[in-house]
């Protein structure tokens, strides 16, 4: 089992910069494929970023080439990279483990952290 503690979050200005932290509890971190997904008010939570147990990374087309997603399993850290902000990615960001190789829909992870929130004023 893990426990998963975002930060980072915050009110940035469009174009800015943020850089989201996932801290993991236990010392099997390196065994997880972890991922990023992302809440909006009214709309469903949406899948952001995800990196493999060996580094592999996919992203939504709307992060690619904004957002960068890796790890340090030495820190059993997860981090969440996030460069020439939008309004339209404000939401309510959480880190998520799954011990799938691959995984691929939201129901493939099963810990989640309680999740941080960020907004992108115009």
């Amino acid at each position: 089992q893990v426990q998963l503690v975002e930060s980072g979050g915050g009110l940035v200005q469009a174009g800015d910069s943020l850089r989201l932290s996932c801290a993991a509890s236990g010392r099997t971190f390196s065994r997880y494929a972890m991922g990023w997904f992302r809440q909006a008010p009214g709309k469903e939570r949406e899948f952001v970023a995800s990196i493999s147990r060996i580094g592999g990374t996919t992203y939504v087309d709307s992060v690619k080439g904004r957002f960068t997603i890796s790890r340090d399993n030495a820190k059993n850290t997860l981090f969440l990279q996030m460069n020439s902000l939008k309004p339209e990615d404000t939401a309510v960001y959480y880190c998520a483990a799954s011990g799938l190789v691959t995984p691929v829909r939201r129901y493939d992870y099963a810990y989640w952290g309680q999740g941080t929130q960020v907004t992108v004023s115009s």
